[in-house]
């Protein structure tokens, strides 16, 4: 199903030149950086459940597709919020996953399935009905055996560092487990203050009260508030993270005074704050973290412009990534200047900033990123995380933002066996891109060598202080 010239360029000569670039990085170490595999696999290293479990249950690219064609998320075995029933035969959920495989023709999803399919578990005929039992067969006897169970796929992969993204009141259990097995996988986490930073997030301020709990602060103040967060990050730092993430409605941003701060805070705490204010509390929180960031070293994940649960019917049957997440229109140059007025200077501050608004990439992130210490561009990810998002990415914020303001490649992925699939079309794509800038005479082959290592391993270690 794989030719090995997949996504290079057309023309002879540059493909010459994109496979030769892709053969010194195609099998440097895997560094993933933003992700959200479970730490829980990795400590407790069982083997994984039935075909379906691992590859289409939990895979929301894949789901929102089929649900797009008519198709019931209980057919496809996503659990109900109210335990009502769902399909629960694996085998049944693989048959109507095939039957309906050719939907994904030309999407990454069908990259990403194709290359796993074929280089970890061998198989080459098309998936379709008429093949779907004979996957399904082969995938289910892979996965009883030890060769597949996560520990030794993470080392399979060749994954030199993986970070899980967790919320601040995680205990990180799965990760003290891992540490004591004495197994060499590097697994580190990432500080998520989402839930204690929002207060639209659904039990916000039983998630306070937890976090008082957890630090012995008192979360009802706005000092008492703020040293749970220092608490919480020293604790994620001290279990090996090196980032927080923070995926907020909007790129706002403010710095309010003190006294204003903690006035606000009061009225987000009773509960009485209106859609504004509740608005500009995560606005002075971004600023805030910023801060913690300049003196703890965490490097600081800001990624904006979903509109989360855009059919809340789905949300309340089924949960959180179920509810059809959207890209919205953002903005980051008013947005982001309360922050960078304060911070953007810092040398010592690294925010990566991501975006679902492509639009924004040569008008807005670019021209920032290419100027302020403190910024550095993510990779296209998301909704964008295909061969052509990624060119586009690379054409629209390279001119101005260059390739050492970017961060290499991170996988953002539940999905466990996709990782070298989409670590190598990230690949492909920067060796197709930098190929045409030396067929152009506009960069050196020896130049775009050592970019292309870069991109595919060095920028991503250097960015996330890994």
């Amino acid at each position: 199903m794989l030719d090995d010239n997949r996504l290079f360029p057309a023309d002879a000569a540059t493909r010459a030149i994109a496979r030769e670039l892709f053969g010194s990085i195609r099998h440097l170490p895997i560094v993933s950086p933003h992700g959200h595999t479970e730490p829980r696999w990795y400590a407790e290293n069982a083997a994984f459940p039935d075909p379906a479990q691992l590859l289409i249950v939990p895979d929301h690219y894949v789901n929102r597709m089929l649900v797009s064609q008519g198709i019931e998320l209980s057919a496809l075995g996503v659990p109900r919020r109210d335990g009502g029933p769902v399909e629960t035969d694996g085998r049944t959920i693989w048959r109507l996953f095939a039957k309906h495989y050719y939907l994904f023709r030309g999407t990454p999803s069908r990259l990403w399935l194709d290359t796993a399919f074929e280089d970890l578990f061998g198989l080459t005929e098309p998936l379709g009905e008429k093949t779907a039992d004979a996957y399904y067969d082969r995938i289910a006897q892979r996965l009883a055996t030890p060769e597949f169970r996560p520990r030794a796929l993470f080392e399979r992969f060749n994954i030199e560092v993986i970070a899980t993204t967790d919320s601040a009141t995680d205990d990180l259990g799965w990760h003290k487990q891992i540490a004591a097995s004495g197994w060499g996988g590097r697994v580190v986490p990432t500080y998520r203050p989402d839930t204690i930073v929002d207060p639209d997030k659904p039990g916000f301020l039983g998630e306070l009260d937890k976090l008082g709990e957890m630090t012995g602060c008192d979360t009802g103040s706005w000092a008492g508030y703020l040293d749970a967060h220092w608490e919480r990050r020293a604790y994620f730092k001290q279990m090996g993270a090196t980032a927080t993430d923070h995926g907020h409605p909007s790129a706002q941003t403010a710095d309010l005074s003190e006294a204003d701060a903690a006035a606000l805070f009061d009225i987000v705490r009773g509960g009485k704050a209106d859609a504004a204010q509740r608005e500009l509390f995560r606005a002075q929180m971004l600023t805030e973290m910023a801060r913690m960031s300049v003196e703890d070293g965490l490097v600081m994940q800001i990624h904006p412009g979903s509109w989360r649960d855009h059919a809340p019917g789905m949300f309340a049957a089924h949960g959180p990534n179920t509810g059809f997440d959207i890209p919205r229109r953002t903005d980051y140059v008013a947005a982001l200047k309360p922050l960078l007025d304060r911070y953007g200077m810092d040398k010592r501050l690294s925010i990566i900033l991501f975006t679902l608004d492509e639009s924004t990439y040569a008008r807005e992130l670019a021209p920032l990123a290419g100027v302020y210490p403190a910024l550095k561009l993510g990779p296209p990810w998301w909704f964008f995380d295909s061969p052509e998002g990624m060119m586009r990415f690379r054409e629209l914020a390279t001119e101005t933002a260059g390739f050492y303001n970017t961060v290499g490649f991170n996988d953002d992925t539940r999905a466990f066996p996709s990782i070298p699939a989409r670590h190598d079309v990230a690949r492909r794509i920067d060796c197709a891109y930098l190929a045409r800038l030396v067929a152009e005479h506009r960069l050196r082959l020896d130049e775009a060598h050592e970019v292309a290592i870069d991109l595919a391993y060095g920028l991503a270690k250097k960015a996330y202080r890994l």
